[in-house]
């Protein structure tokens, strides 16, 4: 079992002094930014010039840099834009600010993984990566508490990585909900094949295949839509509070028995073999390769299939039902 590290075990004074850079301004960049702050630790943003973030940054307070001097300004560099934009940026605006003691901090480990960014030898480089979106990280926070993190640290030339990173996850509000050591490649790997198998890949392809074998076969698309995706929502929730056996208890005899007999028939070791091989390909590099070969025919190709997503029946349908639930205007 994976050891759980809270408040007790994290100390920041690794951090009294230091300045920390973060490299962007989206989701996590924000409310990390902010977390960070509020914790009695300074801050500076690297932000492109008169970006769309620059004016939000501004109007919570702080004076952004650009991002090859925010990098030359910091202790600590987190680099929290995109992981296709990151090897660029890191290569042309923030690999000359990156001297002997400073740390490289990112929230995944994917271009460390890949070395699709070498830094040198004489930095720390370690990995804060909290479990939620950014929105959810500051709201916790805000309220007392904090999200679970992971913690890794992939090259510890101070001797003191280890307490940087830690005292990174307290300032951030993690440490009150707990964290958990891992490493670049562990937390790269499964976070990949969480999301390709089961939490948006999978998950689409599971909700629209069950969408369209109902209308296929005659059934009034509003219904099916209610059936397969609406009340996805509910059961998720049930089994986010509760667990699986929570989630159970709290439905139908008739769904319990139907939901336990069948499901493995429909996700069954077919299913099975596909998400190793989904994972064998992430393990081998073969979809790093693919996504970041070339990132400008990664974005057109991603911008492409996210238009094909949008045609599917069951987003159009879709509309009309959140908009009869109040959810969407």
């Amino acid at each position: 079992m994976a050891k759980i590290y809270y408040d007790k075990d994290a100390d920041l004074k690794f951090l009294d002094g230091k300045v920390i850079s973060i490299i962007g301004y989206g989701s996590q960049g924000r409310a990390q930014a902010l977390n960070l702050r509020d914790s009695g630790v300074k801050v500076v943003l690297g932000l492109r010039e008169n970006g769309l973030s620059w004016k939000k940054a501004e109007d919570d307070g702080f004076k952004p840099y650009p991002i090859a001097k925010a990098a030359e300004e910091g202790d600590i560099v987190h680099m929290l834009i995109p992981d296709l934009e990151q090897p660029q940026v890191y290569k042309q605006q923030v690999s000359k600010a990156m001297s002997e003691g400073k740390t490289l901090a990112f929230s995944h480990g994917f271009n460390i993984h890949y070395r699709l960014i070498v830094p040198p030898s004489n930095v720390d480089v370690v990995m804060v990566a909290p479990k939620s979106p950014g929105a959810n990280l500051r709201e916790m926070y805000l309220k007392g508490f904090g999200v679970p993190a992971l913690f890794a640290v992939e090259q510890d030339y101070s001797g003191q990585a280890k307490g940087t990173a830690l005292a990174l996850c307290k300032a951030l509000g993690c440490t009150r909900a707990g964290v958990l050591e891992t490493t670049f490649k562990e937390e790269t790997e499964t976070d990949l094949f969480g999301e390709q198998a089961v939490l948006v890949g999978g998950l689409i392809s599971l909700i629209n295949t069950g969408f369209k074998v109902l209308v296929e076969e005659g059934y009034q698309p509003e219904l099916a839509y209610f059936e397969v995706c609406n009340e996805m929502k509910l059961i998720m929730d049930l089994v986010y509070q509760s667990g699986f056996t929570g989630m159970l208890n709290a439905i139908s005899d008739t769904a319990k028995y139907g939901g336990i007999t069948v499901g493995p028939k429909i996700v069954d070791e077919h299913v099975k073999e596909n998400m190793k091989r989904a994972l064998k390909r992430i393990q081998n590099g073969e979809f790093a390769r693919e996504w970041v070969g070339e990132p400008k025919e990664s974005r057109m190709k991603l911008e492409k299939l996210m238009k094909e997503v949008s045609e599917y029946d069951i987003e159009k349908v879709g509309k009309v039902i959140r908009k009869m639930a109040g959810i969407e205007k």
